[in-house]
């Protein structure tokens, strides 16, 4: 059998998994009666009989395992019901997303169609092709939407490997000998590769960063809550903050890069935007200056946001951030206590996060800022979590991180003054459709911080203080994103 497929997960028939559960739940149930039978009747009367010798030693020996034995036939049967129970609420919610992302990709503008892509992965293409090529906006919402997919396809391959493997282990492979390993739900097969991958921490690669991610949402709240509260910090290091919204450019930007032949005035402006580099890191502007130069670098590789340094300049972004948390807190907050309702009152841990909102810096009070990104796209992710407190009331809190994104381009109409020196409208553009200069992909994270999600929550904690000057040539600042 080939890898598990797009077409697989699309075309899976999960009522027959549903009337599977329904069944094993209606054995689990009869099983339940004959075992209490059994113990109540059969054994209570052989114990209870006045009787002795060899016959009757022999006799109540075999009324006990034979009594042993429905209760291994009851435990496997619910050890099986509990793990298809699992695999088919989480495959279900799987193969809904799947159909939801590729009617939403449907629906995009250009639209989009997706197709499988073999051996686990999904392509995706434009629905119509235009003379003008795909522009840079389109290529990465189309890279989007393939590795959201391929991730779900991932992600429903694991679930199905997991639920063989514990319903294996449940049955251990002896018609005659009932009784081997139980679960309660996907959760004991999950945690053991849970916890090494989170192990790796920051070694850990893309693909096992992706992997630890995707258990993280199918664990139970009462397993995250184990696992948050005693590696917290290597669940981060790996990755499990990590936004899953869309992370792509609200705008074409200047099209293809090198579309056009690049003319005299062309290379006096590559130089001006040189020498602009250098005085916007005389005058302060360092991180303007560090997107500048790596502009006409030429390179197009991405580079990382320094978002703690974002929201430490810039106090409107921490409101901003506050504002992005206060639209949500209270659902979350119903959300975590529902769980830690559900579980008994023990602690439990809920992944969430907020949608995309744009922020945009301002020219006068923040030029640095604003010649260095001008507006990005964030959002939070995070994890609320409620323990017991020592007053028997739940405490509620959010560990959250802010994330950034944007694309380093040029509009037509936007030009750049810095002190004396000034780059008309359309000129900086021009110098991406030239190939003189390359636009890139900005991103990145905030340090995590906790934030207690009581009914009347304070401010929101201050950002960590920039590590660097960060100043054009400091070597320390630029790399490529993960």
């Amino acid at each position: 059998m080939g890898a598990f497929s797009y077409t697989d997960l699309l075309e899976v028939n999960l009522g027959k998994l549903n009337s599977a559960v329904a069944d094993w739940k209606a054995m689990v149930s009869s099983l339940e009666k004959v075992r209490s039978e059994v113990y109540s009747g059969l054994v209570q009367k052989s114990d209870g009989a006045q009787w002795a010798g060899i016959n009757a030693t022999v006799t109540k020996e075999f009324v006990r395992m034979t009594a042993k034995e429905f209760l291994d036939l009851h435990q496997e049967a619910k050890s099986i019901w509990s793990v298809l129970d699992d695999a088919h609420s989480e495959l279900t919610h799987i193969q809904k997303q799947a159909k939801d992302l590729a009617a939403d990709a449907a629906k995009e503008d250009p639209g989009l169609i997706v197709t499988d892509g073999g051996n686990g992965t999904v392509k995706v293409m434009e629905a119509m092709c235009t003379a003008e090529g795909t522009n840079q906006r389109t290529k990465d919402l189309m890279q989007w939407y393939a590795d959201t997919l391929t991730g779900l396809v991932s992600h429903a391959a694991e679930i199905d490997a997991a639920t063989t493997r514990a319903l294996r282990k449940s049955h251990g492979g002896d018609p005659h000998n009932a009784g081997h390993a139980t679960y309660t739900s996907l959760d004991e097969d999950m945690i053991p590769r849970a916890l090494k991958l989170a192990s790796l921490g920051d070694d850990a690669n893309a693909e096992q960063r992706a992997e630890v991610a995707r258990m993280w949402t199918s664990l139970s709240p009462q397993a995250r809550a184990e696992l948050w509260s005693t590696h917290k910090d290597d669940l981060i290091s790996a990755g499990v903050m990590s936004p899953t919204v869309k992370r792509i450019a609200p705008d074409a930007g200047s099209g293809r890069h090198g579309r056009e032949d690049a003319e005299y005035g062309d290379f006096l402006t590559q130089e001006k935007v040189r020498a602009l580099s250098h005085g916007a890191d005389a005058w302060g502007y360092n991180d303007a200056a560090r997107h500048m130069a790596h502009y006409i670098g030429n390179s197009g590789d991405p580079m990382d946001l320094p978002v703690d340094k974002m929201m430490h300049d810039d106090d409107g972004l921490q409101k901003h951030v506050k504002g992005s948390i206060g639209l949500k807190q209270d659902e979350w907050r119903a959300q975590a206590l529902e769980e830690f309702k559900r579980n008994g009152g023990k602690p439990v841990a809920m992944p969430v996060e907020t949608g995309n909102r744009d922020y945009s810096f301002s020219k006068d009070t923040q030029p640095n800022w604003y010649y260095a990104v001008g507006s990005t796209r964030t959002n939070v992710t995070g994890v609320v979590t409620v323990t017991p407190g020592a007053d028997g009331e739940p405490k509620v809190g959010l560990d959250y991180q802010v994330n950034a994104w944007d694309r380093y381009n040029w509009d037509e109409n936007k030009g750049v003054t810095i002190g004396p020196m000034e780059i008309p409208d359309g000129e900086m553009g021009r110098l991406h459709a030239t190939g003189l200069a390359q636009e890139f992909d900005m991103e990145g994270s905030s340090s995590v911080k906790h934030y207690d999600l009581e009914p009347n929550p304070g401010p929101l904690p201050a950002p960590d203080e920039p590590g660097r000057d960060g100043g054009r040539t400091d070597p320390g600042r630029e790399r490529a994103k993960r």
